[in-house]
């Protein structure tokens, strides 16, 4: 039994590892992508690539996010606390997550409707799943 649980233990390492290295590439992509606005020049579109960007990094702090809450939860688990009381601070951890990546999608996508008000929907769908996960949470 105990190898198991060092099997799972340096599994759930390897996902941290995995989603850390995922939130680097992003926030470097983010960095690059407001390089490339700025040095480009302040015309046109510049708004909607910037807040683009600003999604990009957002993802990115949500990979990190889920890093840190992986080693907390599944691999240095020093609290002795219940099962109960772990599984609702992880949801609740998770749901922040989810809450904050919808609601800088739906942002993204409502800078995009301004170009194309067909795509409004789908920006207001969001907007609104974020509302009802928010309420339900």
């Amino acid at each position: 039994m105990k190898i198991l649980h060092a099997v799972f233990i340096a599994l759930h390492s390897l996902i941290a590892l995995l989603f850390a290295l995922a939130a680097v590439a992003l926030v470097l992509v983010a960095a690059s992508q407001s390089w490339q606005v700025v040095h480009g020049g302040m015309e046109g579109s510049v708004t909607l690539h910037l807040v683009e960007a600003l999604g990009t990094l957002a993802s990115g702090v949500v990979a990190l996010q889920i890093a840190q809450t992986v080693m907390e939860e599944e691999v240095m688990r020093d609290a002795h606390i219940s099962g109960p009381t772990r599984v609702r601070r992880f949801l609740s951890r998770f749901m922040v997550v989810l809450v904050v990546a919808l609601a800088i999608e739906g942002l993204v996508a409502t800078f995009k409707a301004q170009e194309e008000a067909e795509k409004l929907l789908y920006s207001a769908a969001l907007v609104v799943s974020v509302g009802v996960l928010m309420g339900g949470w």
